[in-house]
C-alpha cells in the first residue's frame, strides 16, 4: 500500500496535521506526503508542452511528483478552507496536473495507469461553506484516476474547536484510513 498526501496548509502544526497525524497513524505501507507551500514547485502556465507528450516544460519538484503519483494506490488531498477553497498553493500544485489531462485525451493512460482510493481533510473556522473546496478536490482527485473517492473528513469550527481535539474529525480521519487501506 501506497499513499500520497498533498498538504496543503501553510502550518506544520496546525489544524491540517492533527488530521493527518490520526490518518497516517492508520495507514498501512509507505505514506509520502508533499507539503505544497515548501516544495519547489511553480503553477501551471498553460504552456501546452504536455499536449503532445506526458511530460511538463516547467522543470521543477514536480516531476517527482508525477512519479509519485503514478506510484500511489491512495491519494489524499489536506487543505485549510481558504475563502470557501482549497488553499492556493494546493491549488497552484495541482494544476500541474495537465499531463495526464492531455493523456488520456490522447488515449494515453496518463494518470489511468491504475485505480486509486481518493479522500479529503478538510479544516476551517469561520461560517464560510466548504462545498467549494470539497467539489475542487473531487475534481482533482479524479483528474488523479481516484475512484472510488470517501466522504470529505472536516473540522470546520476550528476557532472553536481545534481539530486536534475535535474527536468525531479525528475518528473520521482514522475510518478514511481504513477506507483507503482497503478494509
Amino acid at each position: 500500500m501506497n499513499t500520497l498526501i498533498f498538504n496543503g496548509s501553510p502550518r506544520p502544526n496546525g489544524d491540517t496535521s492533527a488530521l493527518i497525524a490520526a490518518l497516517t497513524e492508520a495507514l498501512e505501507g509507505r505514506v509520502d506526503i508533499i507539503n505544497c507551500y515548501r516544495a519547489n514547485i511553480r503553477p501551471c502556465v498553460d504552456c501546452r508542452a504536455c499536449k503532445d507528450a506526458f511530460a511538463c516544460a516547467i522543470l521543477d519538484e514536480m516531476q517527482a511528483v508525477y512519479a509519485r503519483i503514478l506510484e500511489a494506490d491512495a491519494i489524499v488531498i489536506a487543505s485549510p478552507v481558504y475563502f470557501s477553497s482549497l488553499t492556493g498553493r494546493t491549488l497552484d500544485v495541482l494544476s500541474r496536473l495537465q499531463p495526464g489531462f492531455y493523456a488520456r485525451s490522447r488515449g494515453e493512460a496518463g494518470f489511468s495507469n491504475k485505480a486509486r482510493r481518493g479522500g479529503t481533510l478538510l479544516v476551517g473556522g469561520g461560517n464560510g461553506s466548504a462545498e467549494l473546496a470539497v467539489k475542487q478536490s473531487r475534481l482533482l482527485l479524479r483528474a488523479m484516476n481516484c475512484a472510488p473517492i470517501a466522504e470529505p473528513v472536516m473540522s470546520l469550527n476550528t476557532d472553536r474547536l481545534p481539530a486536534a481535539r475535535d474527536f468525531a474529525a479525528l475518528d473520521a480521519a482514522r475510518r478514511l484510513a481504513r477506507f483507503l487501506n482497503g478494509v
